[in-house]
């Protein structure tokens, strides 16, 4: 499975960990990959599941998106459209998915499987059901074992997805959302602020530690 080490992959790590033989962590670039790594790193260890680092720098030196020009460059304010449509990567998920079906078929592994959550949709392209459906063909199509895309989380809210992570025990201060990528979460950024509401909406205790 495609793993960042936010809050929606991390989830789905721990609630089919018995199904996943492989993650695959592509740094790209982005202002907080390296915050999000070390989170990827640490549920990896704690669940005993092989962790493949792959290096992506190219979208980061090519590719235009505030989530890829440092920390000042990332909007304050709500997880909207008209505020977070300059922190979209262009076919991000595309090219890591394109990667993992290859890194499946190369282990002998049947399915990929990506975290991508109704609350995206809007936003961006490459996370909505239509994306998903087209790239689950293409994928099927272009390798021998017909290799499944499973995206479970496609029609799920966020805060759809931290209640299951309530269920599992998750302690979400292990996760890393901010789009700033500070040693803290910054506490005003639309992921940050998504972050705060769906945690709230599923009951768990933020313990997440804000700047402001």
């Amino acid at each position: 499975m495609v793993l960042s080490g936010g809050m929606d992959s991390v989830t789905m790590l721990y609630e089919y960990e018995p199904e996943i033989a492989l993650a695959v962590n592509f740094s790209y670039g982005s202002n907080h990959n390296e915050r999000e790594l070390e989170c990827a790193r640490y549920h990896c260890r704690r669940l005993g599941i092989e962790l493949l680092e792959i290096d992506l720098s190219f979208i980061g030196s090519c590719f235009h998106s505030s989530l890829l020009e440092g920390p000042d460059a990332i909007p304050e304010g709500d997880y909207d459209f008209d505020n977070m449509k300059s922190t979209v990567v262009p076919f991000r998920n595309g090219i890591m998915l394109a990667a993992a079906a290859g890194l499946a078929e190369s282990n002998g592994l049947g399915c990929v499987m990506i975290a991508n959550h109704a609350g995206d949709h809007a936003l961006y392209p490459d996370c909505r059901k239509s994306f998903i459906d087209a790239m689950a063909g293409a994928i099927a199509a272009g390798t021998y074992e017909g290799i499944k895309l499973k995206a479970p989380y496609t029609l799920l809210s966020k805060t759809d997805i931290a209640c299951r992570g309530k269920r599992l025990g998750i302690d979400y201060s292990t996760t890393y959302s901010c789009y700033r990528g500070l040693e803290k979460h910054c506490g005003r950024c639309g992921t940050c602020k998504e972050r705060r509401q769906a945690l709230a909406e599923a009951g768990i205790v933020d313990t997440t530690e804000y700047e402001e």
